[in-house]
């Protein structure tokens, strides 16, 4: 489990092919302290450290995974959000994030409000009953609160720390993002539909 706050960020180092999967070689200011088989969220995807050194680590996208997230686009040199698994001794200053992403979105706008930036996203429509206004979403691994959804739009605003600690100044017009959304909303959502189908 995470919380939706990055610790860090990583660099795509190499990219190598092996059948359907997809090994990403990362270099981050925390690989050295990774250790085999652990769980890290890249970008919001939970993937598990195969290989590690003291500047870089390598971890397995499958099929699925390479589907359902934005890790298929990453080219090197590209940049994601790293975070390691919640401890049990640790503030749960996020929210409950999984590390599954539910569907990728696109940037549809960035407005700099010197000294805040409001990010505009689209998504899948199928998931517009899972969005709510000042609920939680989690882009790019990045926990944050929803703002003005509309239909399958909604926003976010950034303040200067997550736009130079994370991926987000790097963000660009266009640009597909992950998306996780709130595990809460989507289980009443499930319960409500099994409801519904019964009445």
């Amino acid at each position: 489990m995470f919380t939706g706050i990055i610790e860090s960020t990583a660099k795509v180092e190499a990219i190598v092919e092996s059948g359907s999967n997809v090994d990403f070689k990362f270099s981050s200011s925390i690989s050295k302290e990774l250790k085999i088989d652990q769980s890290v969220a890249h970008d919001g995807v939970c993937l598990t450290v195969v290989e590690k050194n003291d500047s870089s680590h390598v971890v397995t996208a499958i099929q699925e995974t390479l589907v359902r997230s934005n890790l298929g686009k990453l080219k090197v040199g590209d940049r994601v959000n790293l975070e390691r698994a919640m401890s049990g001794h640790a503030r749960f200053d996020g929210h409950i994030v999984q590390g599954h992403v539910d569907a990728v979105g696109i940037c549809e706008s960035i407005i700099d409000n010197n000294g805040s930036w409001d990010f505009r996203f689209s998504f899948d429509e199928a998931h517009i009953n899972l969005l709510v206004d000042k609920g939680s979403v989690t882009i790019n691994g990045v926990s944050l609160t929803v703002v003005n959804p509309v239909n399958n739009t909604f926003g976010v605003s950034i303040i200067p720390y997550t736009y130079e600690h994370t991926s987000f100044g790097k963000l660009k017009v266009g640009d597909q993002i992950n998306l996780e959304f709130d595990i809460i909303g989507k289980y009443v959502a499930k319960m409500m539909k099994a409801y519904l189908v019964k009445s």
